[in-house]
C-alpha cells in the first residue's frame, strides 16, 4: 500500500511539473477543428470548416502572458458539406485559394481572464492576403498527460466573430452575412523526443 501511495504521489508530481513552465505543444490535426457559421438570407445558419490545420501552442500555466499560438489553415481543405459551395468559396470572388492558399493566426498577446482557465488571445489573423488584429476568447479544457501517447497534452476551445468584408471577401453582403462566427477546438501535445529529432532533421 505504501509503495502504491508513493508511486501515485510521484506520478502526480511528474504530471504537475510537466505544465509548470512554458512548453511548446504541436497541434494534433486529427483532433482540431476550425468551424465557421454564417447567416443565409436570415433563414438558416450553415456551418463549414477546415480539415487541414497545423501549428504550435506555447503554454505557460504560471505565466500566461508568456504563452503564444501560431496556426496555419489550408484553404483548399474547406468543407461545407456542399461540394458546389466548396468549389465556389475557393474561387476569386471569395477566398481565392489558388492565390491565397493559407490562412494564418499568430498571437501577439495572451491575458488570463477573471475566470480560471479563461484567456483573451490577441493576434494577427491573415485571410485572403489581408491581416487584421482579432481577439479570441479561449478556454483551457484540460492539461494532463495523454492516456494514449503518455505525452503532456493540452486542449483548448476558442471563439471569435469577424467581418469577412474586412478581409476583402464581401461578396453577397448583406444577403449572406458579413459577420462570421468562428469556433475552434484543439488538442496539442509535446512531441516525443524521436519525433522532435526527425522534425529537426527534416527542417534542415
Amino acid at each position: 500500500m505504501l509503495k502504491q501511495t508513493l508511486l501515485a504521489s510521484l506520478l502526480a508530481l511528474t504530471s504537475a511539473s510537466a505544465f509548470a513552465a512554458a512548453e511548446t505543444y504541436t497541434i494534433d490535426g486529427s483532433h482540431t477543428q476550425a468551424n465557421f457559421t454564417w447567416t443565409h438570407f436570415g433563414f438558416s445558419n450553415p456551418t463549414g470548416g477546415f480539415d487541414n490545420i497545423a501549428g504550435t501552442i506555447t503554454y505557460d500555466a504560471d505565466h500566461p502572458e508568456k504563452s503564444s499560438v501560431e496556426v496555419t489553415i489550408a484553404i483548399d481543405s474547406m468543407n461545407t458539406h456542399v461540394a458546389d459551395l466548396d468549389t465556389h468559396l475557393k474561387k476569386p470572388d471569395f477566398f481565392d485559394a489558388a492565390q491565397f492558399p493559407t490562412a494564418t493566426f499568430k498571437s501577439t498577446k495572451v491575458v488570463a481572464a477573471a475566470d480560471k482557465g479563461d484567456f483573451k488571445v490577441s493576434g494577427d489573423l491573415t485571410i485572403h492576403g489581408v491581416t487584421k488584429p482579432v481577439t479570441l476568447d479561449a478556454k483551457l479544457n484540460r492539461a494532463a498527460v495523454h492516456p494514449m501517447s503518455n505525452q503532456p497534452t493540452i486542449g483548448f476551445d476558442g471563439s471569435v466573430t469577424i467581418k469577412r468584408s474586412d478581409f476583402g471577401i464581401g461578396a453577397y453582403v448583406p444577403n449572406v452575412s458579413d459577420e462570421i462566427r468562428i469556433r475552434i477546438t484543439t488538442e496539442a501535445s509535446v512531441p516525443k523526443k524521436a519525433d522532435a529529432a526527425d522534425a529537426a532533421k527534416a527542417a534542415k
